[in-house]
């Protein structure tokens, strides 16, 4: 499949749902996930600018999309039934490609915990409630036994929206594929990790904001649609790791992607598991 005809989206969860970077067919990049022959010239071509947009749920953002796009998120995709030292398989593969920047990569608990609570929360005392039952049913389906991070509990919502369209939808299955910011950032600068962090203590790193930054210019992206200010809801780290999401897409759609494992896993019900970059 060539990318050139079809809508590609990156994606990633933020505060107000997911926000999500759009290239129409005909729109720069023009080679999405290509290597410049000149990595110091930004590549042009004619036709609109990406696009940028914030969604409540990531049913309305497919929803806006025609039957063909390709979507790359950040968001784990197949959940396993007992979760192993390591993770899935895709995790245990890509760390070692990270050095530094591996940590970011984490380990996914099994479907048990993800639906071990599945109510709104109202107050933080629920919420704490919440995160110490998934870790208890986490435990009781992982060799070893382990818990869940608060930063893994925190995405469960999200987790669980694209796990159920992808069981009762499964012609979504070859349109939504996972990634993961920092492997699709090492892959687009030739298999070299970031040097620098995106974040220290929970803030954004200037630095390493600014070296992501220059290497998606280097795949196409202008620098002015890079620095404008993220939508209300989403962080700008959000914004780059949704846009580097649709290199990911377009790498995808054209053929170039590898996926980690190779050939994909897949879970209980059938849904592929992998890494795509």
């Amino acid at each position: 499949m060539s990318s050139a005809g079809v809508v590609l989206v990156g994606a990633d969860g933020c505060k107000a749902g997911w926000i999500a970077v759009r290239r129409e067919p005909g729109s720069t990049p023009r080679n999405p996930g290509s290597i410049p022959r000149n990595p110091g010239l930004t590549p042009r071509s004619p036709g609109s600018a990406p696009s940028l947009e914030i969604f409540a749920s990531f049913a309305a953002l497919l929803a806006t999309t025609p039957d063909d796009a390709i979507v790359a998120v950040d968001m784990p995709i197949g959940l396993p039934e007992l979760s192993s030292k390591g993770g899935r398989g895709p995790e245990a593969l890509v760390r070692p490609l990270l050095g530094a920047r591996q940590s970011s990569v984490f380990s996914i608990p099994s479907r048990a915990a993800l639906y071990a609570d599945t109510d709104d929360f109202t107050t933080i005392e629920a919420w704490y409630a919440a995160h110490r039952r998934a870790s208890e049913v986490a435990r009781a389906t992982s060799d070893p036994p382990r818990g869940v991070s608060i930063q893994a509990f925190g995405i469960f919502s999200k987790i669980r929206e694209i796990d159920a369209l992808l069981i009762a939808r499964p012609d979504l299955r070859g349109r939504i594929f996972e990634s993961h910011p920092e492997v699709a950032f090492c892959r687009l600068n030739g298999d070299r990790a970031m040097q620098l962090p995106k974040k220290i203590k929970g803030s954004v790193n200037p630095a390493g904001m600014a070296e992501r930054k220059a290497l998606l210019c280097r795949h196409g992206y202008d620098i002015g649609f890079l620095d404008q200010p993220p939508p209300r809801g989403a962080a700008a780290d959000d914004f780059l790791d949704a846009a580097v999401m649709m290199l990911i897409a377009g790498r995808i759609a054209s053929g170039v992607a590898r996926p980690f494992p190779n050939p994909p896993l897949v879970d209980g019900f059938g849904i592929p598991v992998a890494i795509w970059a």
